[in-house]
């Protein structure tokens, strides 16, 4: 079963008629969004090793309530479901438990219980619902945009979290441009490197030069379709269900024995990539095709061109002054400590100030 049919059972068989037989006036909403593989709808039974198991969120307009349901819960919840335990036990590593069988006592459960602006404030560093300005558009990487409109809600009669996952679905036109133009930035900065890396023999260096862009096409591919793309452990898996072009362009670019072969095989993929922005009609149309590096017996795109028209193409007069090179933040940085922790991020906003 996966973890998030496993969960939507929970709350509705077991978490539900608790709470409405002992607080049937506490209004609530319930979901499974956040961290964790089922969130995604990638998790199998690598997954049930941490973390994984019959779990929900549970959000409440105030915090009065929630210690005395977590403790209601941990009392009554049978202490197994649908085949597993709805117990939470620790394991080797520190803070990090995993469903183990309970003979006794209580259970230590994973019904959370949220006020939904706190763990807004916990997972993005702000509340959307109050305000959400073009810079906090830049600074929150997409995993957490992810992680807060993927999953499932199983009830909102508040209905502010279903507001608040619509607000989040996907950027505003012209920070969708911005993000993109980022994107495309990253690819020009590399581009010809691959080929003045492979020319002096360096093929280890060719290689990791290929990687990169292939990663970043990647990652441009997902917010040309509209997605926000995952963090490395799905990127690849997220980026298979795209069904893009130039997918086999690019796991030949990575397995090409020579520098030269790389470079076909990118070219093949820029120019798939380039159609696509075409196909957006987000911009005036850009020539697709590839070109030398000035004199320099390379192949390159020139993606600046791309980044150029995007640029142009904003109206936002907020986003047109910012400073040249401040790139959303997944254009930025991809440490996946700074990019978890919104304390982190969120001193970027300084970042987007106007020039």
């Amino acid at each position: 079963m996966q973890g998030l049919e496993l969960s939507r059972r929970f709350y509705f068989e077991a978490v539900r008629p608790i709470l409405e037989r002992h607080f049937p006036n506490v209004e609530h909403a319930a979901a499974l969004i956040g961290y964790g593989s089922e969130v995604l709808g990638h998790d199998d039974e690598r997954s049930q090793d941490h973390e994984w198991g019959p779990r929900v969120q549970v959000f409440v307009r105030d915090f009065g309530p929630a210690v005395d349901i977590e403790l209601l819960l941990a009392r009554e919840l049978p202490r197994t479901f649908a085949g597993f335990p709805t117990h939470f036990g620790p394991t080797e590593e520190e803070g990090v438990a995993r469903i183990t069988a309970l003979d006794a006592g209580p259970v230590a459960h994973r019904v959370q219980t949220f006020v939904l602006g706190e763990y807004l404030r916990d997972r993005i560093g702000v509340d959307p619902l109050a305000r959400f300005t073009v810079a906090d558009w830049l600074v929150t990487p997409a995993q957490r945009l992810l992680e807060l409109t993927a999953g499932e809600v199983f009830a909102d009669p508040i209905g502010d979290l279903t507001r608040v996952r619509a607000l989040l679905s996907w950027y505003p036109h012209d920070v969708w441009l911005f993000v993109m133009a980022g994107h495309w930035a990253r690819v020009g900065e590399l581009e010809h490197l691959l080929g003045r890396t492979g020319s002096r023999g360096d093929e280890l260096g060719s290689r990791i030069v290929a990687a990169s862009l292939v990663r970043d096409l990647m990652r441009l591919a997902f917010v040309q379709e509209r997605r926000y793309a995952p963090y490395w452990k799905w990127l690849g898996t997220a980026y298979a269900s795209l069904g893009r072009p130039e997918a086999s362009a690019l796991e030949t670019a990575l397995s090409a024995a020579d520098w030269h072969a790389r470079e076909d095989a990118l070219i093949e993929a820029y120019e798939h990539v380039a159609g696509a922005h075409n196909a957006l009609e987000v911009t005036e149309p850009v020539d697709p095709t590839v070109r030398q590096f000035w004199g320099r017996p390379f192949r390159v795109l020139f993606a600046d061109r791309f980044a150029d028209a995007l640029h142009a193409a904003i109206s936002d007069q907020e986003l047109r002054a910012l400073r040249p090179g401040a790139e959303a933040v997944d254009a930025i940085s991809d440490g996946t400590d700074f990019l978890t922790q919104p304390k982190l991020w969120r001193q970027l906003v300084g970042l987007y100030d106007r020039a």
